[in-house]
């Protein structure tokens, strides 16, 4: 499942497998990004539309995440973890999960989408100057994901950077 990709028609691919009413909304979305209300409202149209649509959540969380709404952005990324688990059949609590939780190594399931939205969350919580609550997301993440196939090692270099230099 790939995440989102802009093609030079300015189309963006935001996975496969998705509905043509519900890419619809989410390219009509892009191109009125700048109207925030009305962005904002499509988006959410579409996720209305189709709730277990994951990729849908995704651009929620990083419309909100680059309108530097974070408390939104963090909103919905815990709505993406809780469908997640209701789509790939395990605890939305990340606290509870294990590596036996899941086939966290499928890359076009709901658990990737998960991983990734751990990902966010946690830099969600870094922007927001939560170093400990980044952290703690990091590192059940890496626990999830020894193998770093979404990255997470590059947040945490990330992160400890960026606490360095706030705290100086």
């Amino acid at each position: 499942m790939s995440i989102s990709y802009l093609f030079p028609d300015d189309t963006v691919l935001f996975g496969q497998n998705i509905p043509p009413e519900i890419d619809l909304l989410l390219q009509q979305a892009v191109k009125a990004y700048d109207n925030t209300e009305e962005s904002e409202r499509l988006l959410w149209q579409a996720q209305q539309m189709k709730p277990e649509q994951l990729e849908v959540y995704i651009a929620l969380y990083k419309f909100y995440f680059y309108k530097y709404r974070l408390d939104e952005a963090r909103r919905v990324a815990e709505l993406s973890l809780a469908m997640c688990a209701k789509v790939g059949g395990f605890d939305a609590d990340w606290t509870h999960l294990t590596i036996d939780s899941a086939n966290w190594s499928n890359p076009e399931g709901a658990e990737r989408v998960y991983l990734y939205t751990l990902k966010a969350l946690s830099f969600i919580r870094l922007r927001q100057l939560r170093f400990a609550d980044a952290d703690q997301v990091l590192t059940k993440l890496q626990e999830l994901d020894p193998l770093d196939q979404v990255g997470s090692s590059v947040l945490r270099d990330v992160a400890s950077s960026f606490e360095e230099e706030v705290n100086d």
